[in-house]
């Protein structure tokens, strides 16, 4: 009788999504989730990483959304979630890659998502609504140094 053994590595992940997604951060953000913890995969800290233009089209897109992930995951399990992630038509491209150069502390202190969730929240909000006021841009003055 074999034993089996598992290998729990650390991941960092990189997540691009179509513009269309910022009606929908949570959507995203869930879609992430589901499938890294359907694998077994325990998520260390997600955000909404940035929002930009894209050096070439894919997929008739030209613009995208980016998330950065951190995760563990059983070693064995990555090519399943890398299967999801390919057939995902929500996706526009994915990157997994090993952070065993980081710790779990460095991992939590990218932990974005509950300013992930208040950017989903604002943005179904109509404007005027409740919850997005008293929220303003700040000004050029505060940008610049004198």
């Amino acid at each position: 009788m074999t034993a089996t053994t598992t290998t729990v590595r650390q991941y960092e992940s990189m997540f691009l999504f179509p513009q269309s997604v910022t009606a929908d951060l949570a959507a995203a953000s869930s879609h992430i989730t589901d499938a890294i913890t359907r694998h077994g995969g325990t998520i260390v800290s997600m955000t909404k990483w940035d929002e930009r233009r894209l050096a070439y089209d894919i997929r008739g897109n030209k613009r995208g959304v980016y998330f950065l992930c951190f995760f563990t995951a059983d070693a064995q399990s990555i090519p399943a979630m890398e299967r999801d992630f390919n057939l995902s038509e929500k996706l526009l491209r994915f990157l997994i890659m090993r952070a065993d150069h980081l710790t779990v502390e460095q991992m939590q202190d990218a932990e974005g998502q509950a300013k992930l969730a208040m950017e989903a929240k604002l943005r179904r909000a109509p404007e005027g609504a409740e919850g997005g006021e008293g929220i303003e841009a700040p000004s050029m003055s505060m940008m610049t140094e004198e």
